[in-house]
């Protein structure tokens, strides 16, 4: 039996939206590694996670071990949980479900660390550099918060990229796009990728998908109708060239769009176009954008397979894509992402996909239960160096937790328990953290 853990009540109430996928004993400790991974302000190890909350003697070492190595559930359905979580509480009803795609490397070193490689580091400031490591491929939904200017990228689904010879990054990006289109059938689901992630296993799962066009990528119009002739009808039509032959035949217009925070002038233009050495026959639109007082043919090529969405729309998604680079990198600075030392082939699968979950859950209990307009003044009064800060960061969202898990823990209430009215608690945990 596992020692009974003190949490508030919202913390509870976003915990157990997840509990259907674990076993009774499987939940109890999900939720104290969860709380002891957000309360932990150290190295983020299993012990860690016990030790974050208190439970590093009633707790075994071995049990917590277990859980990520031996335990009975599933990664994905506890994504799927938290992606449900994400939809009913984030995503406005009806609305389609924007789903970023991305790989990060997590280094490890170690002979004995399952599935580490030698692979390109995305984060280094080296141009090519490699790094020794687990290379993770992420499903993210993206969502606007009422309280942020920027888009905020939620990781729900995640696959370990097992090296050549096996399934691709852009195959494991398909397989998670198909579970979460099959996972909700009512909702529309888009996909958006950078330049690396472009080909056939991406357009089928969804909606629609959307990617950063190469310079060398070869287009063609749409394969004609049927002659009556005998033989195979053709799959593609005219060779239309690259996105520079296109640019200097493109009819350009002007539209606003909202990307990266702010409101800006582009001109545009857009040709239907098949990239059929990526998605084969799949029918879809070449988006040239080019910005204002710009000399060159154009400064972003996109192709998207969504042929109804207007043009300004195309360029908005594909901005909207860079909200997954800093959940990455939340990840691994704040969350800790790699700091859990396991190397068998299950506890490697699930360590990471746990604490990018716990992340994300971390971001709903902060929209639902935690946000005050008064935040970002209050950490501008802390950190005056903050001139220009106007929203708070996933820094300010898990700091606030982790004062009102303080505040639970030593003011005697037990979980499940009514308590005052979260303002009041809040008040309260911040007048306890100051002292």
């Amino acid at each position: 039996m596992l020692p009974m853990l003190r949490l508030p009540v919202s913390w509870s109430l976003v915990l157990a939206s997840v509990r259907p996928a674990f076993r009774a004993p499987g939940f109890g400790m999900f939720q104290i590694l969860a709380t002891g991974l957000v309360a932990q302000t150290g190295r983020k190890s299993v012990v860690g996670m016990l030790a974050g909350c208190g439970m590093q003697v009633a707790v075994s070492f071995h049990a917590a071990c277990r859980f990520f190595s031996e335990g009975t559930w599933d990664v994905d359905r506890v994504g799927l949980r938290v992606a449900r979580l994400i939809i009913d509480k984030l995503v406005p009803v009806g609305a389609p479900v924007l789903v970023a795609v991305d790989d990060t490397l997590v280094q490890r070193w170690g002979k004995h660390v399952f599935a580490a490689l030698w692979t390109h580091d995305g984060s280094s400031r080296v141009k090519g550099a490699v790094a020794r490591g687990n290379r993770w491929v992420v499903a993210g939904i993206v969502v606007d918060l009422p309280f942020c200017a920027r888009p905020v990228c939620l990781p729900v689904l995640f696959r370990l990229w097992l090296g050549k010879g096996s399934a691709s990054p852009v195959q494991l990006a398909g397989q998670m796009l198909g579970v979460l289109a099959g996972e909700f059938p009512d909702r529309e689901i888009h996909g958006v990728g950078d330049a690396a992630y472009h080909g056939p296993e991406l357009s089928g799962p969804v909606a629609s998908f959307t990617t950063r066009l190469p310079r060398n990528a070869v287009l063609y119009s749409y394969a004609p109708g049927r002659t009556g002739r005998r033989g195979r009808p053709k799959t593609k039509g005219e060779r239309l060239g690259t996105s520079t032959d296109l640019a200097g035949s493109g009819r350009w217009r002007t539209v606003v769009v909202n990307r990266y925070g702010r409101r800006e002038k582009v001109h545009v233009t857009e040709v239907p176009a098949l990239w059929y050495g990526s998605f084969g026959p799949a029918r879809g639109r070449v988006v040239l954008v080019r910005d204002e007082g710009s000399d060159t043919p154009y400064d972003l090529a996109l192709f998207t397979t969504d042929l109804a969405v207007a043009v300004g729309a195309v360029v908005e998604r594909y901005a909207r894509r860079w909200s997954i680079e800093p959940a990455n990198a939340v990840g691994k600075q704040i969350m800790g992402i790699g700091q859990a030392r396991n190397r068998t082939p299950r506890a490697v699968r699930r360590t990471v996909p746990f604490t990018f979950m716990i992340q994300s859950l971390v971001t709903v209990w902060y929209a639902e239960h935690g946000h005050h307009p008064d935040d970002a003044a209050a950490r501008r009064r802390e950190h005056p160096w903050y001139l220009t800060k106007e929203d708070p960061s996933f820094e300010d969202m898990i700091a606030k937790l982790r004062r009102v898990l303080i505040y639970a823990r030593f003011s005697g209430v037990a979980t499940g328990q009514d308590t005052p009215s979260e303002i009041h608690t809040y008040h309260l945990a911040s007048q306890l953290t100051a002292a």
